[in-house]
C-alpha cells in the first residue's frame, strides 16, 4: 500500500515532470519544483482526484512545500492514507 507522501510524489512528478529525487518534502512547490500557478492549480485538482476530496483553494495556497500538501491530504483523509489508496 502507498502512503500518502507517495502517492502526492507521484502526482507531483507526473504533472510537473520532476524526478521522484526533487519531490522532497522540504521541496518549495514555486521555489524549488517551479510550478508556476496553472500547474499549482493542476496539483491541487490531481490530489483532489487521487484521494477522492475536496480541498479549498485557500487551504491550497497556503502549501508551501511537499510536506504541507501530505499534512493537508492527511488531515482531509476520513481514514489512513495506507487504507484508502494502495
Amino acid at each position: 500500500m502507498k502512503t500518502t507522501t507517495e502517492t502526492v510524489t507521484r502526482i507531483f512528478c507526473e504533472l510537473l515532470g520532476v524526478s521522484d529525487d526533487a519531490v522532497k518534502p522540504e521541496s518549495q512547490i514555486v521555489a524549488d519544483l517551479k510550478a508556476d500557478s496553472l500547474d499549482v492549480i493542476e496539483l491541487c485538482m490531481g490530489i483532489e482526484d487521487e484521494f477522492d476530496l475536496e480541498i479549498t483553494d485557500e487551504d491550497f495556497e497556503k502549501c508551501t512545500t511537499v510536506a504541507d500538501v501530505v499534512a493537508l491530504v492527511d488531515r482531509l483523509l476520513p481514514t489512513p492514507a495506507c487504507a484508502r489508496v494502495g
